[in-house]
Protein backbone atom coordinates (compact mmCIF):
# COMPACT_ATOMS: atom_id res chain seq x y z
CA UNK A 1 0.00 0.00 0.00
CA UNK A 2 2.49 2.48 0.71
CA UNK A 3 4.14 2.35 -2.74
CA UNK A 4 0.46 2.54 -4.32
CA UNK A 5 -0.21 5.60 -2.52
CA UNK A 6 3.56 7.37 -2.62
CA UNK A 7 2.49 6.68 -6.29
CA UNK A 8 -0.62 8.38 -6.28
CA UNK A 9 0.74 11.28 -4.48
CA UNK A 10 3.38 11.73 -7.13
CA UNK A 11 0.80 12.26 -9.74
CA UNK A 12 -1.30 14.36 -7.36
CA UNK A 13 2.13 16.32 -6.75
CA UNK A 14 3.08 16.55 -9.95
CA UNK A 15 -0.24 17.56 -11.46
CA UNK A 16 -0.69 20.37 -9.08
CA UNK A 17 3.04 21.40 -9.40
CA UNK A 18 2.25 22.29 -13.16
CA UNK A 19 -1.27 23.98 -12.14
CA UNK A 20 0.53 25.85 -10.25
CA UNK A 21 3.12 26.54 -12.45
CA UNK A 22 0.91 27.14 -15.14
CA UNK A 23 -1.52 30.20 -13.32
CA UNK A 24 1.88 31.73 -11.71
CA UNK A 25 2.75 32.75 -15.54
CA UNK A 26 -0.92 34.05 -16.30
CA UNK A 27 -1.81 37.91 -16.09
CA UNK A 28 -5.32 36.82 -15.47
CA UNK A 29 -6.18 33.69 -13.90
CA UNK A 30 -10.59 32.71 -13.69
CA UNK A 31 -11.80 33.56 -10.23
CA UNK A 32 -13.50 30.20 -10.62
CA UNK A 33 -10.13 28.34 -10.77
CA UNK A 34 -8.91 30.02 -7.89
CA UNK A 35 -11.18 29.04 -6.08
CA UNK A 36 -11.39 25.59 -6.80
CA UNK A 37 -7.59 25.17 -6.47
CA UNK A 38 -7.80 26.92 -3.18
CA UNK A 39 -10.41 24.13 -1.76
CA UNK A 40 -8.01 21.44 -3.37
CA UNK A 41 -4.98 22.52 -1.06
CA UNK A 42 -7.22 23.04 1.94
CA UNK A 43 -9.19 20.19 1.86
CA UNK A 44 -5.84 17.90 1.47
CA UNK A 45 -4.42 19.80 4.26
CA UNK A 46 -7.52 19.37 6.61
CA UNK A 47 -7.31 15.66 5.72
CA UNK A 48 -3.87 15.80 6.84
CA UNK A 49 -4.66 17.74 9.60
CA UNK A 50 -7.40 14.67 10.28
CA UNK A 51 -5.02 11.86 9.93
CA UNK A 52 -2.38 13.50 12.07
CA UNK A 53 -5.07 14.57 14.81
CA UNK A 54 -3.27 18.21 14.59
CA UNK A 55 -6.50 21.21 14.50
CA UNK A 56 -6.43 22.32 10.63
CA UNK A 57 -5.02 26.05 9.87
CA UNK A 58 -7.43 26.55 6.69
CA UNK A 59 -11.09 26.78 6.22
CA UNK A 60 -12.57 24.41 3.42
CA UNK A 61 -13.28 27.53 0.75
CA UNK A 62 -10.60 29.62 2.20
CA UNK A 63 -8.96 31.88 -0.67
CA UNK A 64 -5.25 31.64 -1.09
CA UNK A 65 -3.52 33.39 -3.07
CA UNK A 66 -1.38 32.02 -6.12
CA UNK A 67 1.87 33.14 -4.83
CA UNK A 68 1.44 30.78 -1.27
CA UNK A 69 0.18 27.73 -3.41
CA UNK A 70 3.73 26.56 -4.05
CA UNK A 71 4.24 26.21 -0.02
CA UNK A 72 0.69 25.05 0.99
CA UNK A 73 0.79 22.10 -1.95
CA UNK A 74 4.89 21.37 -0.50
CA UNK A 75 3.57 21.10 3.20
CA UNK A 76 0.18 19.49 1.71
CA UNK A 77 2.27 16.83 -0.06
CA UNK A 78 5.29 16.60 2.94
CA UNK A 79 2.58 15.79 5.42
CA UNK A 80 0.94 13.09 3.35
CA UNK A 81 4.10 11.04 2.61
CA UNK A 82 4.88 11.12 6.41
CA UNK A 83 1.73 9.35 6.98
CA UNK A 84 1.82 6.95 4.19
CA UNK A 85 5.80 6.20 5.23
CA UNK A 86 4.64 5.93 8.81
CA UNK A 87 2.07 4.16 8.62
CA UNK A 88 1.29 0.28 9.34
CA UNK A 89 -1.85 -0.71 9.07
CA UNK A 90 -4.10 1.26 6.03
CA UNK A 91 -7.01 -0.46 7.66
CA UNK A 92 -6.84 1.94 10.82
CA UNK A 93 -9.79 3.43 11.57
CA UNK A 94 -9.45 7.06 11.59
CA UNK A 95 -12.32 8.81 14.04
CA UNK A 96 -12.84 12.69 13.01
CA UNK A 97 -15.71 15.41 12.80
CA UNK A 98 -16.25 17.29 9.58
CA UNK A 99 -16.67 20.54 8.87
CA UNK A 100 -20.25 20.55 10.28
CA UNK A 101 -19.57 18.94 13.53
CA UNK A 102 -20.30 15.09 12.90
CA UNK A 103 -18.50 12.55 14.05
CA UNK A 104 -17.23 10.41 11.12
CA UNK A 105 -14.92 6.97 10.82
CA UNK A 106 -13.21 6.02 7.78
CA UNK A 107 -9.82 3.92 7.05
CA UNK A 108 -6.75 5.09 6.13
CA UNK A 109 -6.63 4.16 2.99
CA UNK A 110 -10.34 5.49 2.12
CA UNK A 111 -9.25 8.81 3.35
CA UNK A 112 -6.15 9.17 1.62
CA UNK A 113 -7.73 7.95 -1.64
CA UNK A 114 -10.19 10.30 -1.13
CA UNK A 115 -7.46 12.70 -1.15
CA UNK A 116 -6.09 11.73 -4.79
CA UNK A 117 -9.66 11.54 -6.42
CA UNK A 118 -11.31 14.86 -4.85
CA UNK A 119 -7.80 16.25 -5.96
CA UNK A 120 -8.58 14.74 -9.56
CA UNK A 121 -12.47 16.06 -9.27
CA UNK A 122 -11.64 19.38 -8.81
CA UNK A 123 -8.83 19.71 -11.34
CA UNK A 124 -11.39 18.59 -14.22
CA UNK A 125 -13.74 21.19 -13.03
CA UNK A 126 -10.31 23.74 -13.44
CA UNK A 127 -10.33 22.04 -16.68
CA UNK A 128 -13.59 22.97 -17.56
CA UNK A 129 -12.78 26.50 -16.21
CA UNK A 130 -10.16 27.21 -18.34
CA UNK A 131 -11.80 25.80 -22.01
CA UNK A 132 -14.70 28.11 -21.01
CA UNK A 133 -12.68 30.97 -20.73
CA UNK A 134 -10.54 30.24 -23.71
CA UNK A 135 -7.82 28.92 -22.05
CA UNK A 136 -5.43 25.79 -23.22
CA UNK A 137 -6.26 23.23 -20.09
CA UNK A 138 -3.53 21.05 -19.20
CA UNK A 139 -3.07 17.39 -19.91
CA UNK A 140 -3.37 15.68 -16.27
CA UNK A 141 -4.79 12.90 -16.78
CA UNK A 142 -2.90 9.80 -14.86
CA UNK A 143 -2.10 7.80 -17.98
CA UNK A 144 -0.53 10.68 -19.23
CA UNK A 145 1.81 11.44 -16.17
CA UNK A 146 2.66 7.60 -16.11
CA UNK A 147 3.92 7.83 -19.42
Amino acid sequence: MKVFFNQLFDYNFYCNKKLIERCSAMDTVPEKSITLFSHILNAHHIWNARILEKPPEYKVWQPHDIKDWGDIHYENQRSSFEITTNSEDFEKRIDYENTEGRLFANTLQDILFHIINHSSHHRGQITMDFRDNNLEPLPMDYIHYKR
